[in-house]
């Protein structure tokens, strides 16, 4: 090659290096800068209709969060999620007015839900907030779950299930409250157990009466407007009169949520009419006074 080509190669050269030199196209050897960056985290919010495998828990933050299909085996359904509108530094305290607001809330969305008041089948509604640090970090919603129960009796247990509880009381649902066998002691009902009311039974689930906003009974006397609601509540379901003599006709069973619930709202009293004196078969159902007949002793 002549002195004259190779001044011109690299001149050549030269100029594709210096225009390298100059625009890199992006790559610059430092990947990290070329990123977008990323937004802000915000804060974490459930969503409603869908079920948790793992059992209710009161506060719930995002690494415990792992929602599924209700068509999967559950233990826990949300039925609602709300929303707080109070700027505190911590979530409410059971018995707050929040939380017995967000409690209120729940009870009517899950009625809506369910197709009537969850307390008339083996139901549990609780509410569940952010955790601690979910609430700094600006969460500010409070999740209805409701879970079913093999009893609504004491020591009951949750049950694992499979299929949305959405209109889940409409008639006919195996999850509804109905005819009872009662176990007793010296005369008291210490326990209620669901049969069927083809079978001879001495209780059936009435209704719920819900009780006004006063504290939780302790004392006798706490009780008697209790009692005098789920009167009420067997006349309406017996169709008799609810006058003097209904207490001849039927004794009753109060099942009132326990004092923690009642702290946080719930008001909602279970209601049965009990046959201290005999058994029958079939509902009482608007059975009138000829199958509930005045006792004489």
């Amino acid at each position: 090659m002549g002195r004259a080509m190779r001044s011109l190669v690299a001149a050549v050269v030269a100029g594709v290096l210096a225009a390298g030199c100059a625009s890199t196209g992006g790559l610059d050897g430092d990947l990290g800068d070329d990123w977008a960056a990323m937004p802000p985290a915000g804060p974490f919010t459930p969503v409603a209709g869908v079920c948790q495998v793992a059992d209710f828990t009161p506060a719930v933050g995002l690494p415990a969060y792992a929602p599924v299909g209700c068509d999967l085996p559950h233990r826990v359904e949300t039925v609602h999620v709300g929303a707080f509108t109070v700027d505190r530094a911590a979530p409410p305290a059971l018995g707050s007015p929040e939380m017995r607001g967000a409690f209120t809330e729940c009870d009517t969305r899950a009625r809506g839900y369910v197709g009537d008041d969850w307390r008339a089948g083996r139901l549990r509604l609780a509410v569940a907030l952010p955790t601690g640090t979910g609430w700094t970090a600006g969460s500010r919603w409070y999740r209805c779950d409701l879970t079913e129960l093999n009893t609504v009796e004491a020591a009951a247990v949750v049950v694992t299930r499979t299929g949305s509880l959405r209109d889940a009381l409409k008639p006919p649902s195996p999850l509804r409250l109905g005819c009872q066998r009662t176990g007793q002691d010296r005369g008291r009902v210490q326990a209620l157990t669901p049969v069927g009311c083809a079978v001879a039974h001495d209780a059936e689930f009435a209704g719920v009466w819900v009780a006004p906003d006063r504290p939780y009974p302790k004392k006798p006397a706490d009780w008697a407007p209790l009692y005098a609601g789920c009167f009420g509540v067997i006349a309406r379901f017996a169709g008799v009169p609810a006058d003097g003599s209904l207490r001849y006709r039927s004794d009753v069973v109060v099942r009132p949520p326990a004092a923690g619930r009642w702290g946080v709202g719930d008001r909602g009293v279970r209601c049965y009419l009990w046959l201290s004196n005999r058994t029958v078969t079939g509902s009482l159902k608007a059975a009138g006074p000829a199958r509930l007949p005045v006792r004489t002793r």
